[in-house]
C-alpha cells in the first residue's frame, strides 16, 4: 500500500507570495508613524499587539490592520492626526486587493499530483480574502477540498484527514511554516514537509523537528514529486 492517499499545502508563502506585502506595509506604517517613535518602538509594539489579538481577531489581514490601528493610538495617544488613521485603512485595502503572485514550481507539482492522490488546501486566515486568492490564483481546479481554518492544531489536521483522506497516517501537510504547517501536523501523525520561504513572520518561527522519521524538507515545491516517490511505509 501507498504510504499516502491525501496531500495538503498550506496557501500563503506555499503556493503564493504573501508575507512580502505583510513586510511592504509594515515598514509604510512605520513611516507613518516616524514624528511619535523610533522604528524600533513602532515594530516592538506593533508586534506585541499583533501577539494579543490573534485570540480577537485570527490570522489575517484584517486582523494585521486592527493591530496597526491600536499600535497607532498607542504610541500617538489624542495626537493621533486622522489622516493616519485613513492611511492605515488604505493598507489593509491594498492589501486585501493585491495581485495574487505563485511561487515557483506550484503548477507543474499539482499537475504531477492531482491523478494520484486527493489534493487538499489548508489554511489559516480570513475567509474571504483566501477564498479570493484561491480563486484568482487559478489554482481551485487541482484541489479536491479546500480547508480554511481559525488555526492549524493536530485536532485540526485529524480531522481534516479523517474527512478527506485516510486518516492522518497516509496524510502529508506540505507549507513555509514549521509553527503551523509542520509541527503540529507531525503531532497528529501525519507526514510534513517543509519547504521554507525567504520571509517568514515572527509569530511563526519554531525549531526544526531534525530526526523525525515523517519529516521533510526540501528547497523548492518543484522537488514535492521526487520526495514522494521515496517515501516508504513505517
Amino acid at each position: 500500500m501507498r504510504p499516502l492517499a491525501a496531500i495538503a499545502f498550506d496557501a500563503d508563502d506555499t503556493l503564493w507570495q504573501n508575507e512580502r506585502f505583510f513586510q511592504d506595509s509594515q515598514r509604510r506604517f512605520i513611516s507613518m508613524l516616524e514624528l511619535f517613535a523610533d522604528a524600533d518602538k513602532v515594530e516592538a509594539e506593533l508586534l506585541g499587539a499583533e501577539r494579543r489579538n490573534i485570540g480577537f481577531y485570527g490570522f489575517g489581514v484584517k486582523g494585521f490592520t486592527l493591530s496597526m490601528l491600536e499600535t497607532a493610538t498607542m504610541l500617538c495617544g489624542d495626537d493621533l492626526p486622522p489622516a493616519v488613521v485613513r492611511d492605515i485603512l488604505g493598507l489593509g485595502k491594498a492589501m486585501l486587493d493585491h495581485p495574487v503572485e505563485l511561487l515557483p514550481g506550484v503548477v507543474e507539482t499539482l499537475q504531477a499530483l492531482r491523478d494520484h492522490y486527493t489534493l487538499l488546501v489548508v489554511t489559516k486566515g480570513d475567509l474571504f480574502d483566501q477564498e479570493r486568492k484561491l480563486v484568482q490564483s487559478g489554482l481551485a481546479e487541482y484541489f479536491d477540498h479546500v480547508e480554511i481554518v481559525s488555526d492549524k492544531t493536530p485536532d485540526v489536521y485529524r480531522r481534516v484527514f479523517d474527512r478527506h483522506g485516510q486518516g492522518p497516517a497516509r496524510g502529508m501537510m506540505i507549507g513555509n511554516s514549521l509553527k503551523s504547517d509542520v509541527l503540529p501536523a507531525l503531532e497528529a501523525g501525519c507526514w510534513a514537509v517543509h519547504v521554507p520561504h525567504d520571509l517568514t513572520w515572527a509569530l511563526e518561527h519554531a525549531d526544526e523537528p531534525a530526526g523525525h522519521t515523517r519529516y521533510r524538507v526540501v528547497s523548492s515545491l518543484s522537488a514535492i514529486p521526487a520526495e514522494i516517490a521515496e517515501l516508504q511505509p513505517d
